[in-house]
């Protein structure tokens, strides 16, 4: 099993920045690729970046997010981060942590088999 745990939401102005980071702990082995995804109300879970977790790294964007945020790991510390800059209130979102075996950039998130609890991050315009 794998454990995930999320934190750094909050509430930031639009045009601002947060950092988002999540602690993997558990059988890590099994969390070789890991993402973040977010879901807004009454909308489905959709992928924001993925980050392959090895000797060397592999990163994808969703395309509503490229060039504004960076997804990172640090493999001491088993654990992935996601910096959100210039940030709009349609990021607002509730944002989840997700751990899938393997070295693939999937983004799909029935292909992860363990999720955090989600972190809330609130966009004010």
């Amino acid at each position: 099993q794998v454990q995930l745990v999320e934190s750094g939401g909050g509430l930031v102005q639009a045009g601002g920045s947060l950092r988002l980071s999540c602690a993997a702990s558990g059988r890590t082995i099994s969390a070789n690729t890991m993402g973040w995804f977010r879901q807004s109300p009454g909308k489905e879970r959709e992928f924001v970046a993925v980050i392959t977790w090895g000797v060397w790294s592999a990163t994808d964007y969703a395309d509503s997010v490229k060039g504004r945020f960076t997804i990172s790991r640090d493999n001491a510390k088993n654990s992935v981060y996601l910096q959100m800059d210039s940030l709009k209130p349609e990021d607002t979102a509730v944002y989840y942590c997700a751990a899938k075996s393997g070295l693939k950039l999937t983004t799909s998130r029935y292909e992860y088999n363990y999720w955090g609890q989600g972190t809330r991050v609130t966009v004010s315009s």
